[in-house]
């Protein structure tokens, strides 16, 4: 077992042991504890449409997600939360990547299923700590290595213990997890993951920004090449200049091979990133590399993937010649129009390149409308990929309403 091992686990299941003797709060009784919880209720429908080269057919996606459940108030320090997930389709002119509809794109939305989304214990009877067990959300920082790929209809989860610990400086972030359940759901062959994962994350508050140290151990049964160490770090903060706000964000992280992974795995991550708000209009450029070191491409399986490098999600894989991706993006909230507390369009242009070689890989743009309200969220998005050296033209369009309870 490696250090990084051995630290995360002891030290969860350290804080674990004690806060089995902390004094108790919260519920005096079970009755109370229900109630006193609290219902959790989250609807989604969206519909997704790709049109992709190489594809004679174009893929169309109706579908509706519930995610419903409780969470019942502490008693003695712990709650208990139970979640399901349904999702089901209206239309499914598309490969899900379960349903053997091969002619169509991909839409990685399992259709037709119920599942287990969180199923865990959550205990704070220790000052300032976090104590979960069982299934259950992980979002690590912005999501660039841990996330719950919140986008698609079946998020990912973690069985796992997780240990949370703040104070006013410092956050310490532990897990071990032994299942990660992914978004192409239960009967997918890649719908579950086993091994052994630690995820370790310190996040330090500094005067320029919030600098967090992280160290990411995947050993994963079967999955050789998702099998990794990542160590790294990243500091991201804001700042007032005259009229105007500044945000900027470094990032550095170095990945070996872990497990069964026999490969010589060295490559490096490497983020630099800058903007400026000016009378509510945002304007940002950015500079990411997954690097190669010239067999294999910097990996971040456990990423919500979505969210970086283009939302055509052409590079949820890092190509073997690694990736850099120059950016930039363009913000503007309208702010409260009508009933809508909210307002908010975005636009991102990505010029993609390999990080070994020469290849130009292509380029996008991603245009995004949402407007909130209290419980509502209206969402029109569109990403337009334009091949050159690696895949097919690709276009997406997603239009979806989601409601929380």
């Amino acid at each position: 077992m490696s250090i990084s091992r051995r630290i995360g686990v002891g030290y969860v299941l350290a804080l674990a042991s004690a806060a089995s003797t902390a004094p108790a709060y919260g519920a005096e009784t079970f009755a109370d504890a229900l109630r006193e919880g609290d219902a959790i209720i989250d609807l989604r429908a969206r519909y997704e449409s790709v049109e992709q080269g190489g594809f004679a057919e174009e893929a169309d996606a109706l579908t509706n997600r519930l995610r419903a459940g409780f969470q019942t108030a502490p008693l003695k320090g712990t709650a208990f939360l139970a979640e399901g997930v349904i999702v089901d389709d209206l239309v499914e002119d598309y490969n899900s990547t379960t349903n053997g509809q091969t002619e169509y794109p991909v839409v990685a939305d399992p259709a037709d299923f119920t599942a287990i989304n969180r199923l865990a214990l959550i205990n704070k009877s220790l000052d300032r700590t976090t104590l979960t067990f069982g299934r259950q959300r992980i979002i690590h920082d912005d999501q660039r290595f841990v996330g719950n790929v919140g986008w698609r209809q079946n998020e990912q989860t973690f069985d796992a213990l997780r240990a949370q610990w703040g104070s006013t400086k410092l956050k310490t972030d532990l897990t071990y997890a032994a299942q990660v359940n992914r978004v192409f759901g239960p009967d997918s062959p890649q719908g579950e993951w086993k091994g052994d994962v630690v995820l370790a994350n310190f996040a330090y508050t500094l005067p320029v920004g919030t600098l967090a140290l992280f160290d990411y151990y995947l050993d994963i049964d079967g999955v050789a090449a998702a099998s990794t160490n990542t160590v790294g770090l990243k500091l991201a903060g804001s700042k007032p200049v005259g009229k105007l706000t500044a945000t900027y964000a470094l990032a550095y992280a170095q990945q070996g091979e872990a497990g069964l992974n026999l490969a010589d795995v060295d490559t490096e991550y490497e983020l630099l990133e800058g903007g400026i708000t000016f009378a509510r209009v945002g304007l940002g450029l950015g500079y990411e590399v997954l690097g190669s070191d010239g067999t294999v491409g910097f990996a971040t399986p456990l990423a919500t993937l979505h969210a970086f490098q283009g939302w055509a999600d052409k590079f949820l894989a890092t190509p073997a010649a690694g990736i850099e991706d120059s950016y930039a993006r363009l913000s503007f909230p309208f702010g409260k129009r009508g009933r809508f507390t909210s307002v908010a369009a975005v636009a991102v242009f990505h010029d993609y390149d390999a990080d070994f070689g020469s290849a130009h890989f292509g380029e996008e743009l991603d245009l995004q409308l949402v407007a909130r309200t209290e419980r509502m969220t209206l969402t029109a998005k569109y990403a337009d990929y334009r091949a050159d050296e690696l895949f097919t033209d690709t276009e997406k369009m997603w239009l979806s309403v989601d409601y929380a309870f």
